[in-house]
């Protein structure tokens, strides 16, 4: 009898390969991490069969869909979910409810390829509202602070240094401000939430019950954070975290100049240059309205000198002139108003290494 298995949590907590049987449509709007597409069914077949289903029933549908994935289409989709198998053989197959298409991709593999491979009962669909369900479980049950401070002042930092930090920006591909993108797109809004799901899964399963996450807005770039969690994160307790301006500086000259531009070079070769200095210039330029005209001229205007300058030499010391001026005149008043909105929320302020104690001996229940 062929395998249908339920425990969601194992095949989260084991990073259990899995081969997903849904249309490219469906993979593309929400996945699994790790997961591949190898569907029983391309798009436009996929479309044929949904209208077939609604003018003549099931078994029509069910008829045309063999008759679409017959011959040579049937032999190489039954040859890839063979290879597959016998390069992940812990792995798993789930189409969209655990219906038809996984029974009969799981049939097929038996009796075409000889491989017993275990289905997931529910499909995606039971998997998804299990990782919905853990963050909504984690919100009711588990403790959480929040990490505040000014731009630049390394929050991401001292989230990665923590074995209870949930590191929103990296779930969701983006650093969080109009300045925020990175090389790579940004994943759907629900891989965004099953990415955070299964980190939150993880750790749980390691014994923690205390998160500590970045002061973020709903939105990290375009992936909007769950909002039981974004409502519980406005009254949780804050630690501020502080830093000269000078050591602001140099961080988001390293973070948003020297990094990212070597990120576009790796990834995009010559063109990368150009790419990055669009980027950048855009990104200020999304600013334009709130900097007023005088602001952001004066401040483009110094951007461009020191790309220039960075092109020409490799020199990026003008860069602190424009990162200085946008935290003065721009981001320091909104963080400051912000600061003083959310006091009686603060329970702790100082620099990094004072910030990282305080936050591992309140982990730790010594607070």
């Amino acid at each position: 009898m062929l395998e249908d298995i339920g425990n969601y949590r194992d095949i989260f907590l084991s990073d259990r390969p899995m081969l997903d049987a849904r249309a490219p449509v469906e993979f593309k709007k929400g996945a699994f991490p790790g997961a591949v597409n190898l569907p029983l069914m391309n798009d436009a077949e996929r479309e044929q069969v949904g209208l077939c289903y609604k003018r003549q029933g099931p078994q029509a549908a069910i008829a045309l869909g063999h008759q679409l994935v017959s011959g040579k289409t049937k032999s190489e989709r039954i040859a890839a979910w063979a290879d597959f198998a016998r390069a992940h053989p812990d792995g798993c197959l789930y189409c969209f409810r655990g219906g038809q298409r996984s029974q009969i991709t799981q049939q097929w593999l038996k009796s075409e390829a000889g491989i017993d491979y275990p289905r997931v009962a529910g499909g995606y669909k039971a998997m998804r509202n299990f990782l919905l369900e853990t963050i909504e479980l984690a919100v009711a049950q588990c403790d959480f602070v929040v990490i505040g401070g000014m731009t630049g002042t390394g929050k991401t930092d001292v989230i990665v240094q923590l074995d209870n930090g949930l590191d929103l920006e990296r779930h969701a591909n983006h650093r969080g401000s109009s300045f925020g993108k990175r090389v790579t797109a940004q994943p759907s809004g629900i891989d965004f939430e099953n990415r955070l799901a299964i980190d939150v899964l993880k750790k749980r399963a390691q014994g923690i019950e205390q998160f500590a996450l970045e002061d973020e807005s709903r939105l990290v770039g375009c992936c909007a954070l769950p909002l039981q969690l974004y409502q519980r994160m406005q009254g949780a307790p804050m630690v501020w975290l502080e830093d000269s301006l000078d050591g602001r500086v140099e961080r988001i000259l390293r973070d948003y100049v020297i990094d990212l531009r070597a990120d576009y070079i790796a990834a995009h070769g010559e063109q990368g240059d150009v790419l990055f200095e669009e980027n950048l210039l855009l990104s200020l330029n999304k600013l334009h309205k709130r900097l007023g005209g005088e602001r952001h001229q004066r401040m483009l205007s110094v951007m461009q000198a020191a790309l220039a300058e960075q092109t020409r030499s490799g020199e990026v010391g003008l860069h602190r002139e424009w990162i200085k001026g946008l935290l003065l005149e721009y981001y320091d008043p909104i963080y400051a108003y912000q600061r003083e909105s959310k006091a009686a929320r603060i329970a702790f302020a100082g620099e990094q290494a004072a910030v990282l104690e305080y936050l591992n001996e309140r982990r730790c229940g010594r607070l």
